[in-house]
């Protein structure tokens, strides 16, 4: 019997409803001290749990997020001429307005503002919406639904599509169908589509489906890891060297995720050291990137910082990814400031679908429409076709019974259901 079909006992795991824990995640918490330094530990996803380019310069003085005035009234300016765009009823011309107004003047990739000097000009969106969105449903989502989804999702111009997870049916019910899924769209083109596998019998099991890349997944708290797989992070990593082994006889590419990065529900803050030695160690295995996660969502630009610093020290910015989810509404300040130390990956999930079974309260990842609108706005590429994309969230949350998790997409609804009635 595998880790993976072993019962956990999520009753004995704290939850995160007492407020005095929340001081253990404060940005001094997180730094490195000098017997943290080399220590490891790494996460892995078997179960429910969820979890680029180059920066020219090191930060030798602190990040200011203070902005000068004239350049807030400009910001505020342009904000208030989108919404008085004519086309207030169709939600595809507001975006396409939109583009266009925070865009102008940032085709080249410059920008006169300091504080967005070091911008990529592109960034690559992940979207994990159909695996670590869908798979903490308690009722199953039907095959078909799912693949016309991510047929959805990539016709929104999204690079790439998180599918499924070849993990165990008995403790993701939800993914049972990884298969079926997997056999239906992997001959989509133009898009990539990774698949989680969170041991070598997974990784086998998603190659015979037509799998053409794939994702391991590891731990920066050990006692996260524990309780989620029933392993060490030593022992995970073990595992991840055999698929990592594997794939590469195979030329198959393998994704990294770290989890816990900031805050574990079982430790509380988590040192940025042992962020940055799972993360080492998963690049060096082999992954050709590696996704940073906020499992539990208690990141701040505080906190973040120090982990991007002392993970960055060990592994290329070219290869780093950023997943943050939103239980405190941190996610895009958190995302700001990663793109400002050189990150130009971010893993989202459609209307914020998914969320953190492990750890009460922890909602949803960061709404891929959030992400979009604000990348627009700096203008920042992605090749993403927003109207598409809010209509993608409008199918899942439709056959979901449910309002959009994203910002971006309830306001916009909102706006066009007032112009209907003028």
């Amino acid at each position: 019997m595998s880790s993976l079909e072993e019962p956990i006992g999520l009753d004995k795991l704290p939850s995160l409803s007492n407020i005095d824990r929340l001081y253990s995640f404060q940005s001094s918490a997180c730094r490195p001290i000098g017997e943290d330094m080399g220590m490891g530990n790494c996460w892995i996803e078997g179960r429910s749990c969820s979890s680029s380019n180059s920066c020219n310069e090191d930060f030798d003085e602190p990040v200011t997020w203070r902005r000068k005035r004239n350049s807030l009234e400009r910001t505020s300016s342009l904000g208030r001429g989108s919404m008085a765009c004519g086309h207030m009823g169709d939600l595809r011309y507001f975006s396409n307005y939109q583009s266009r107004s925070y865009c102008n003047g940032h085709d080249t990739g410059e920008s006169k503002y300091k504080l967005f000097k070091d911008m990529p000009r592109y960034v690559k969106i992940v979207e994990v919406g159909p695996r670590d969105g869908l798979q903490n449903e308690k009722t199953i989502v039907p095959t078909s639904v799912k693949i016309k989804l991510i047929r959805k999702l990539v016709s929104a111009g999204l690079p790439v599509v998180e599918a499924t997870s070849f993990v165990s049916p008995k403790w993701v019910p939800q993914l049972a169908d990884a298969k079926d899924v997997m056999n239906a769209v992997k001959d989509l083109e133009g898009v990539r589509l990774p698949v989680l596998t969170p041991n070598l019998k997974g990784f086998e099991a998603a190659v015979a489906a037509g799998a053409k890349e794939v994702a391991v997944f590891a731990s920066a708290s050990e006692s996260f890891s524990k309780s989620n797989i029933n392993c060490t992070i030593e022992e995970s990593l073990a595992r991840y060297r055999a698929v990592t082994s594997a794939a590469k006889k195979l030329s198959i590419p393998v994704r990294g995720y770290v989890s816990c990065v900031v805050g574990c529900p079982v430790e509380g803050s988590v040192s940025p050291s042992k962020v940055a030695y799972v993360a080492k160690e998963l690049h060096n295995m082999g992954c050709f990137e590696i996704s940073l996660g906020d499992t539990i969502g208690v990141a701040t630009p505080g906190n973040v910082l120090p982990m991007l610093e002392a993970v960055m020290a060990v592994v290329p910015v070219g290869k780093l990814a950023v997943h943050f989810h939103d239980t405190y509404g941190q996610s895009l300040p958190n995302i700001l400031l990663s793109l400002q130390m050189g990150i130009s990956t971010v893993d989202s999930s459609i209307s914020g679908l998914g969320g953190c079974p492990y750890a009460k309260g922890a909602t949803g990842n960061v709404a891929t429409e959030d992400v979009v609108y604000m990348l627009n706005g700096l203008g920042v590429k992605t090749n993403v076709d927003f109207g598409k994309l809010l209509a993608a969230g409008e199918y899942i949350n439709a056959y979901l019974g449910r309002s959009s998790g994203s910002k971006t997409a309830a306001a916009l609804s909102n706006i066009t259901a007032d112009a209907s009635k003028i």
